[in-house]
């Protein structure tokens, strides 16, 4: 019975895992990638971590630390790549209605905000 919950926990951290690599495919802009690409991984992560904990208990405490490590840095690496994308006018998908960052990066350094369509290709 142990083994079958592991099994589940395994299985839906790999759905979420796919579903990470599915949504970094399809969204139209970095900071969307970024955003899919992290908030699935740290989900499928700690499923994963989990069923490993029911498959060998004896690794438990070494598996919380690494769901902690997870946690704190996935979403840390995550804000300092889209900050920094934004820093480097990296283009915003067209369909962004309100760019909250713009006044603050304005009051700080008079940086630019990037533009919407810089860098966009036309389709033909």
């Amino acid at each position: 019975m142990i083994e079958i919950i592991g099994s589940l926990f395994i299985l839906a951290g790999a759905i979420f895992l796919f579903s990470a690599g599915v949504g970094i495919l399809r969204m139209p802009d970095a900071f969307t990638r970024i955003q899919s690409g992290t908030k699935a991984t740290t989900l499928g992560n700690m499923l994963v971590l989990i069923g490993l904990a029911f498959y060998h208990p004896g690794w438990t405490f070494k598996l919380v630390l690494a769901i902690y490590f997870v946690l704190m840095t996935n979403p840390i690496s995550s804000h300092a790549l889209s900050r920094a994308a934004y820093r480097i006018r990296t283009p915003m998908t067209p369909t962004t209605g309100v760019d909250m960052l713009a006044e603050d990066e304005a009051d700080g350094d008079g940086a630019k905000p990037p533009a919407k369509n810089a860098g966009r290709r036309k389709r033909s």
